[in-house]
């Protein structure tokens, strides 16, 4: 791409792009992740899984390098991983896999996000979804519908979700067994975006 020229909203982060810088606010860059950033996603879910009261779903000794790439995009498939970088730094990290199958094509699902504790509050999550959104309006066919799956007591998470548009559609009751023993229900979240297929 020619310095300078403009980037059309479906030049994006879909997996067969790594290298396009699709955009930048403030001072984090936003673009796709790629295999050569295995380690520091890797060391960016361990420290926040570390942190109590994270919301991710595994704890630290469940983040390997196996689960990282897993949902490092492979240019075969369906999936959109972006970070947010400061420099050289990982400061987060959003993934999520359209699902199979194909009756199921215009949904985003399986989605994780995960901040930096020394990065949150900055507007980094809401500006990981955004991009997220711009990508799934990419696939071909385009994702009309986003899910996620909050548990009840990430409360701050839940707020920043239905902000972005997110709206409950259910709950899992006694589904999640943390670490302290304190059962908490699931709730699953959907966006719905653009115009349904």
């Amino acid at each position: 791409m020619a310095p300078g020229a403009a980037l059309l909203p479906t030049q994006s982060w879909i997996c067969g792009e790594p290298h396009r810088i699709i955009h930048t606010v403030s001072e984090f860059e936003l673009r796709p992740t790629t295999h050569a950033d295995a380690e520091r996603l890797l060391a960016l879910y361990r420290t926040v899984a570390a942190t109590p009261n994270s919301g991710l779903a595994r704890q630290c000794d469940e983040i390997t390098r196996d689960y990282v790439e897993a949902f490092l995009p492979q240019r075969d498939t369906d999936c959109v991983s972006i970070g947010a970088f400061l420099g050289r730094t990982l400061a987060g990290e959003i993934h999520a896999t359209r699902m199979q199958p194909r009756q199921f094509n215009h949904v985003l699902t399986d989605l994780t996000i995960a901040v930096d504790p020394g990065m949150q509050g900055r507007g980094v999550g809401a500006r990981m979804f955004g991009a997220l959104f711009q990508a799934a309006a990419g696939f071909d066919p385009p994702v009309t519908r986003v899910e996620l799956v909050a548990r009840t007591g990430n409360t701050a998470a839940i707020r920043l979700y239905e902000r972005l548009g997110f709206r409950a559609e259910g709950r899992f009751h006694a589904r999640v067994h943390l670490p302290d023993g304190t059962i908490e229900d699931d709730i699953p979240m959907a966006k719905l975006l653009g115009t349904l297929p």
